[in-house]
């Protein structure tokens, strides 16, 4: 699981806190990292190890980008432009926006 957040930094003798980001896990180990394709290869949708995203749709390159969290088989994304997304993986298949993407090897 990939966990976001804030967290405190000690400067001197005081303590302040920043919205610095904290990856729990280390990618390597996260099972659902890679890229993901609908049958037709037109949304192309890559997990990055740290916890980021970046989908393609068609000949547009990088059209959503974010950040994601995997709990169990449920995906919760961030989209840098503010909307939200979430997603299952139900058997190496992962159904996302209405589509069906499939694990590219």
């Amino acid at each position: 699981m990939f966990l976001f957040g804030t967290a405190p930094v000690q400067t001197g003798l005081a303590q302040m806190n920043t919205d610095q980001k904290i990856i729990a896990q280390p990618a390597q180990s996260h099972p659902y990292a890679g890229m993901w394709v609908t049958a037709d290869g037109h949304v192309r949708h890559k997990l990055l190890p740290n916890g980021r995203y970046d989908e393609a749709r068609g000949t547009r390159e990088s059209a959503y980008r974010g950040r994601y969290e995997v709990r169990g088989n449920h995906i919760d994304y961030w989209d840098d432009t503010g909307f939200t997304a979430d997603g299952t993986f139900v058997n190496r298949v992962l159904h996302h926006g209405g589509m069906i993407l499939y694990r590219k090897e």
